[in-house]
């Protein structure tokens, strides 16, 4: 079926038209599932031309329109008038004018329910860097390097005047690299951008833990919020994190005769199911059995308040290191790989995708026998 090409006018802003092309039946929009009816042309008339140098202007402009508006009509109904080269040119030339801000927002609605909120965040930097418009035609490997840089000088939106930590600027640019990798896959850029940009590295972070003596203390220590006590201790015990022991439930908590406690729970920050077997000791650690729908740890939240006696707790156990409810998890991994639990292990029952994440707690644990070999030391 042929598709009509009309050229049509549409009034605006300071006694102008705008043209543009119509088309029926609707086309499809390069790139993604949607058609349209409108192209707009980035052309303006004016509405009422008085003088004879506004009209000139308005009969060139309407014949450059009309030129257009045969070659789309060419390009649609008749692709015989052109070479492939020319076809080929001329379907890389559509897709450059696509939105790759709206690109990304495709790509970052797929995401939903996992790392979303990461993608959202990436996505106010890329569009504070482009003031929310970028075709595909303005991207090249010197835009992708001044965003680059931009990540890594740029202040951070939560924290103020503080600068965006190499971390945050690692993982945004990797979203951003992520969806050109896609956007060559779905052939709307001719090669692989990509591939010639340089990702931000990931900075070594210091991840204090507890040794197990440290550990010890605390169980002995008086805690002013008891309840905070049971959950810090239950995740060195089990190593989860705060948001998943804060919405545990206990109809996540099963037993099994001949094997034990277990907990069947979705992570919330990766949305992936696990079951993890827990100790007879963790067990102990949740109280008293409540309804299904009831929260094990009722009451716990996260607050500078929660926080303070944490501190206090801290330090009534003589212990001086800087430590948060994080720290407990990191406790756990390097418990686990200090006492021997193979690293595959401890990754699957911290629910790590990566195995590479995991290797961090492995080489904390070869740097704290590196300073062990140093406390011995002999008068020679």
């Amino acid at each position: 079926m042929a598709i009509k090409v009309t050229l049509r006018q549409k009034p605006i802003s300071k006694g102008r038209k705008s043209l543009y092309l119509d088309f029926y039946p609707p086309i499809p929009i390069i790139g993604t599932d949607k058609t349209t009816r409108r192209e707009f042309l980035g052309l303006y008339i004016y509405n009422k031309a008085t003088t004879p140098l506004q009209k000139q202007d308005n009969k060139q402009t309407l014949l450059l329109a009309e030129q257009i508006r045969q070659k789309r009509d060419n390009e649609l109904n008749k692709p015989e008038v052109y070479t492939t080269f020319e076809l080929e040119q001329l379907k890389a030339k559509e897709k450059g004018k696509l939105s790759f801000i709206s690109y990304y927002e495709q790509q970052m609605d797929k995401r939903k329910g996992k790392n979303y909120d990461v993608w959202i965040s990436a996505f106010n930097y890329l569009k504070d860097f482009t003031n929310g418009s970028l075709k595909f035609s303005e991207l090249d490997e010197k835009f992708c390097n001044d965003y680059r840089e931009y990540l890594l000088n740029v202040n951070s939106k939560r924290r103020g005047k503080t600068q965006l930590s190499q971390n945050s600027a690692h993982s945004y640019f990797n979203k951003f690299k992520a969806t050109l990798k896609q956007a060559f896959k779905d052939n709307i850029l001719p090669f692989d951008l990509n591939a010639k940009i340089e990702p931000i590295k990931q900075a070594d972070t210091k991840r204090v833990f507890l040794s197990l003596e440290e550990l010890n203390l605390l169980v002995k220590a008086d805690c002013p919020n008891p309840l905070l006590k049971r959950a810090s201790l239950f995740s060195a015990l089990t190593g989860l994190r705060f948001s998943d022991i804060q919405k545990l439930k206990w109809s996540e908590i099963i037993y099994i005769k001949d094997q034990g406690y277990f907990i069947q729970f979705q992570q919330k920050k990766t949305k992936s199911n696990e079951v993890l077997p827990i100790s007879q000791q963790a067990y102990e650690l949740l109280g008293g059995v409540g309804e299904p729908n009831e929260k094990v740890f009722k009451g716990l939240y996260y607050s500078a308040h929660q926080n303070n006696q944490l501190l206090v707790w801290v330090m009534n156990a003589g212990i001086t290191k800087h430590i948060t409810f994080h720290c407990f998890r990191h406790t756990y991994a390097t418990l686990q790989l200090r006492n021997g639990t193979d690293i595959y292990t401890v990754s699957k029952m911290l629910g790590h995708k990566d195995l590479k994440t995991t290797q961090i707690y492995a080489k904390i644990v070869d740097e704290t026998k590196r300073e062990a070999t140093t406390r011995i030391k002999l008068d020679l």
